[in-house]
């Protein structure tokens, strides 16, 4: 199952809906998922929170303090150099959680984790987790899976960037971020950009311009608009179809 078929979905239950003590109406795939018995030990540990264009919400080395649920918004997963470069390995988006070395014990972060957008989470602080784990095993498995399914992607991207040119890069993060996103204009600086696929500037511009003359994208300052993803989809490299295919494999063998 494809992680847009998975947020349809979701978004298809929270239509109906799960909402939380103000109102607000939840997105978030993992949190859909959890029964009425779990829900009602989970939702009094959720805090809603807003989140900040370019925050970050663990640093890598960092102490986990809390782990984010993202209702709304994208957050990458940035490989940290001891030069200070960093690379991007992971999107998160309302599929997943970010803070996943919590639920196997460990206490601090492996990689910096920063929101790509102003963003909207539900937040559960490190000292609650451990308890509700153990009360809501099905709620545990969830993130568990989860984990596995961001490590398999992780281990892909990382390949990606070793084997791939620029502008094919590019389009796998087009579209994996149109997939967690929904939205088809995404808030994106080529600086930015630049940093999660660790190239240049003006290499990126020069593949995002590529990109704008083939009717793939247009890109006005600040922002990335797709106006004919089937393009996309043709032009990206097979690590795209890679995740896809595993996350799809996975599913079914839970079903």
């Amino acid at each position: 199952m494809a992680i847009a078929t998975v947020l349809r979905q979701s978004k298809l239950q929270s239509d109906s809906a799960r909402r939380d003590a103000d109102g607000n109406t939840i997105s978030n795939v993992l949190l859909l998922q959890s029964d009425g018995a779990e829900w009602k030990s989970i939702s009094p540990c959720l805090e809603f929170v807003r989140l900040k264009h370019h925050q970050i919400l663990h640093e890598a080395g960092g102490d986990i303090k809390s782990i984010y649920f993202l209702n709304g918004g994208l957050a990458s997963v940035l490989a940290v150099q001891l030069d200070g470069k960093s690379v991007e390995v992971g999107l998160i988006g309302r599929e997943g959680f970010v803070g996943v070395p919590v639920v196997f014990g460990f206490r601090t972060s492996a990689a910096t984790i920063v929101t790509q957008c102003d963003a909207v989470a539900y937040r559960i602080s490190t000292s609650s987790l451990p308890n509700l784990l153990l009360e809501c095993s099905g709620f545990a498995l969830s993130l568990q899976r989860y984990a596995m399914i961001l490590g398999a992607q992780s281990a892909q991207l990382a390949a990606c960037n070793r084997l791939h040119d620029v502008e094919q890069r590019l389009v796998r993060w087009l579209l994996m971020s149109h997939d967690r996103m929904g939205d088809v204009t995404m808030p994106l600086t080529q600086d930015f950009l630049a940093q999660m696929l660790g190239t240049r500037r003006s290499t990126v511009s020069m593949s995002a311009g590529t990109l704008q003359k083939a009717g793939m994208i247009t890109y006005t300052r600040g922002n990335v608009t797709i106006t004919d993803r089937q393009k996309l989809e043709e032009l990206a490299c097979g690590c795209y179809s890679v995740i896809q295919q595993q996350r799809r494999n996975w599913q079914a063998e839970i079903r």
